[in-house]
């Protein structure tokens, strides 16, 4: 039997830490009862960017999805009140699953289990879909029945900012790297589950280099269509610094070692093309760094040749009047040079290859020329 769910209408991100009622007050039209997307979102203590979550949810142009939002024994106290509220009085096509906290592993499993819709997609607490997010995924699997899953390009916002453009999904490209989005659209049928034993990071990777490895073909829809928050001190970022990233990897080799074996070669060769990437982009980072910094050594100079004429004109008005310009467009000519060179440093580029420049310095090698 058909039952009402709204029109997409964006939703105001609340104020409070409670969701606003708009979220209930909506124009309505009718589909079937058995939904086509099963939304997933565990929660952990994140409140603060749940309403923000659910408006960019209720704000998708495709309508047809059912939400399961699993509270994993949260103890934040605002974000138990959220989720009391939504539990009391949830927004359309939404269920509240409460239990004790296992880690996101598991709590995606137990939602897992209760989906009814024919894809899924995962989407954290902190994230935002953009509103033809599941339209365009939606309409990508149903043209093309051997397709398993979707993915999308992602902009990241918050400690970072940036576009992730990956352009293949195949195995040897999962092997080398994780080009899926954790949100990426997926056939309930084919999704077992994640492995529990990936608790500490990377679990999505696993998700889709297993079904890869099982003969699942996937896609990349080359449009913007996510927002992933990257934050400080969030499972992801802990996952892919120093030794917690290389447990992880080792994990995954030992998992995978028969698809790392058979393809061997073809990882090699991408690794080997991925350091002398990052050897021409150090080398290319140290030829703009030493033209910054010879161009803000010439500015100093000069502003510091200019401030001396000033001083030397004393109280003569006519002087003051004539160099002040000078020394003031000397002076931001400097500060303009000096912001060059910090933003180069703080690039993503620059952070990227920072391990590299670290190994090659300590070896005392000199840059790369191209």
């Amino acid at each position: 039997m058909p039952v009402p769910v709204p029109e997409p209408e964006p939703v105001p991100v609340p104020g409070s830490a409670l969701l606003s009622c708009a979220l209930h007050h909506r124009t309505w039209h009718y589909v079937e009862a058995v939904p086509k997307v099963s939304v997933i979102t565990p929660v952990y203590d994140d409140g603060a960017y749940l309403a923000e979550a659910l408006s960019s949810l209720a704000a998708q142009t495709f309508v047809d999805w059912e939400h399961l939002l699993v509270d994993d024994g949260s103890t934040d106290a605002a974000t138990v009140a959220l989720l009391d509220e939504l539990e009391r009085r949830p927004p359309p096509r939404t269920r509240v699953l409460r239990r004790s906290h296992g880690g996101v592993t598991r709590a995606r499993n137990a939602a897992l289990a209760e989906a009814t819709g024919t894809y899924v997609t995962f989407f954290d607490a902190d994230d935002r879909m953009r509103p033809a997010f599941l339209a365009r995924t939606v309409a990508t699997l149903e043209a093309q029945p051997s397709l398993g899953f979707a993915s999308v390009w992602v902009r990241l916002f918050g400690d970072e900012e940036w576009d992730w453009k990956p352009e293949a999904c195949d195995l040897v490209e999962l092997l080398h790297d994780c080009s899926v989005a954790t949100c990426a659209l997926v056939r309930r049928s084919l999704v077992e589950g994640y492995d529990p034993s990936t608790e500490l990071g990377h679990e999505d990777w696993d998700l889709w280099l297993s079904l890869v490895a099982r003969g699942v073909e996937g896609t990349i829809v080359p449009e913007l269509l996510f927002d992933y928050r990257r934050r400080g001190g969030s499972r992801s970022a802990v996952a892919d610094r120093g030794e917690t990233y290389l447990g992880l990897y080792r994990t995954r080799v030992a998992k995978h070692a028969a698809s790392y074996r058979a393809h061997a070669a073809a990882l090699l060769w991408k690794k080997e093309r991925a350091v002398l990437w990052y050897l021409d982009e150090r080398a290319r980072q140290r030829r703009q760094l030493e033209a910054l910094d010879a161009t803000l050594a010439q500015r100093r100079i000069e502003v510091a040749g200019l401030r001396a004429a000033q001083r030397a004109a004393g109280e003569a008005r006519a002087a003051t009047a004539v160099t002040a310009p000078i020394v003031a467009t000397a002076a931001t000519a400097e500060a303009s040079a000096a912001y060059e060179v910090e933003a180069l440093r703080g690039s993503l580029s620059w952070r990227v290859t920072a391990p590299l420049r670290r190994i090659y310095e300590r070896l005392g090698l000199g840059a790369r020329g191209r």
